[in-house]
């Protein structure tokens, strides 16, 4: 292990960990305003609803495959009766059609946002920035996942990567376990550390702007116009008149 691998595998993700964290605090606290989409659904619509369901739908597969790889232990895994060939099946197919999925959702959302001229005018460097980084994620990644685990002899990174993330989570980082890993997944999770320094200063911080609150605000209390409706007066056309105060006392 030398002092290279000590910096990229353990000082960088920290790092990035901390301007993470701390820049997300300060968006919140200097730029509510700017914590959002920035949604371009007005300019164009057709495109956008392929693209962003794709997306969406494969990064989220994505994710959870990457919660179970890398943070659940295999001894775990086998424990429910999850063997090595079943999670490696899954990983691989599962894996390889979520990519497919998230790198089509985004080649649609990178063509309309360059090829619609006011969505491409609505474009901020930080969105060209962020595009380019995950795009490089997301393209090593699958890359590696085809190169190893379909083509290749299956590289196990239940051996290496997941118990390396594992320890910088339990603050006992081992720069070694990466020091012999391909060097296609070194890339992926290098370009994943620049991505998650580049976080907050993105579109990206709606992910953390989940709705909650919908779910337990009042009821919204409007009045129909509806001429069907049931009531005690029947609904009449045009503007109803309005008397002046005390007019009724004086008839």
């Amino acid at each position: 292990m030398t002092s290279t691998d000590v910096l990229l595998w353990v000082a960088v993700p920290y790092v990035a960990a901390a301007v993470f964290v701390v820049g997300h605090l300060w968006r919140y606290r200097y730029d509510q305003f700017g914590w959002t989409t920035r949604s371009s659904q007005v300019y164009e619509n057709r495109l956008l609803r392929w693209g962003s369901p794709m997306f969406h739908v494969g990064v989220l597969m994505v994710a959870g495959g990457h919660v179970v790889g890398l943070l659940v232990p295999r001894t775990w895994l086998e424990a429910v009766g999850v063997t090595e060939h079943a999670y490696h099946l899954g990983a691989t197919w599962l894996g390889t059609v979520a990519a497919v999925l998230t790198l089509a959702g985004l080649a649609i959302l990178v063509y309309r946002r360059r090829t619609v001229g006011p969505v491409f005018l609505a474009t901020t460097r930080s969105d060209k920035l962020m595009y380019v980084v995950l795009g490089a994620t997301l393209a090593l990644g699958t890359a590696a996942t085809v190169m190893f685990q379909v083509l290749g002899d299956a590289y196990d990174y239940r051996g290496s990567i997941a118990p390396w993330v594992r320890g910088l989570l339990t603050f006992r980082p081992d720069a070694g376990l990466m020091a012999d890993v391909p060097l296609m997944f070194q890339l992926h999770v290098l370009s994943a550390q620049v991505l998650v320094a580049i976080w907050p200063f993105t579109r990206l911080v709606h992910v953390f702007s989940a709705p909650v609150g919908y779910l337990v605000r009042p009821y919204v209390v409007y009045r129909s116009r509806d001429d069907r409706r049931t009531g005690s007066r029947a609904v009449r056309p045009g503007w109803e008149r309005v008397e002046r105060p005390g007019a009724a006392r004086r008839r």
